[in-house]
């Protein structure tokens, strides 16, 4: 297991958005689903995703799309505390139960290790609070990359101004030094 990266937040700090028009965190992306995350002890993050009538897959119940995107995201969250950059390499997902529209699932996401570029997470989301019935699981590898991955593959515009977002660049340099 690694050490938290130096730099991390301390427990009961609330993360922000990775990027403003990120549809799983952003506040600034239309119809997104603007979770956040909490860091909790360890290597771990706690994340809530409430399903509205928006969030339908079957009649009444969380699409199972949209409730992978909330698991991606509170897992993602986690690289946050190791100072890593990365992006999903993998998402397993596993739906236990149904997830009513109105439902508030409470996801705690940790770190289970790291072997060179990849980082291996797990999570369990369940309903009625964080000791209620566990609904869904998932596990995922993120890899770990430099910002060319992004100046490489993304859209140039979005990146540059993402590079050149003040709060960005804040959280980006939040790691700089190397644990």
């Amino acid at each position: 297991m690694p050490d938290k990266h130096p730099n991390a937040p301390a427990a009961g700090t609330k993360l922000g958005s990775h990027y403003s028009r990120c549809f799983g965190c952003g506040d600034d992306a239309l119809g997104g689903l603007r979770v956040s995350s909490t860091v909790g002890e360890g290597l771990s993050v706690t994340t809530e995703f409430t399903v509205t009538e928006n969030h339908q897959g079957a009649p009444g119940l969380a699409h199972g799309g949209l409730l992978a995107l909330a698991f991606d995201e509170a897992l993602g969250a986690v690289n946050w505390l190791l100072g890593a950059i990365a992006v999903t390499g993998r998402l397993e997902t596993d739906y236990l139960l149904p997830v009513p529209v109105g439902t508030t699932l409470h996801i705690t996401a940790q770190c289970d290790g790291v072997a060179g570029r990849k980082i291996f997470t797990s999570a369990v989301g369940r309903l009625d609070g964080p000791e209620g019935p566990a609904a869904v699981r998932a596990t995922a590898i993120f890899i770990q990359v430099g910002v060319d991955h992004f100046l490489s593959n993304g859209r140039l515009e979005d990146v540059q101004e993402a590079m050149h977002d003040p709060e960005q660049l804040r959280a980006a340099r939040a790691f700089e030094v190397n644990p």
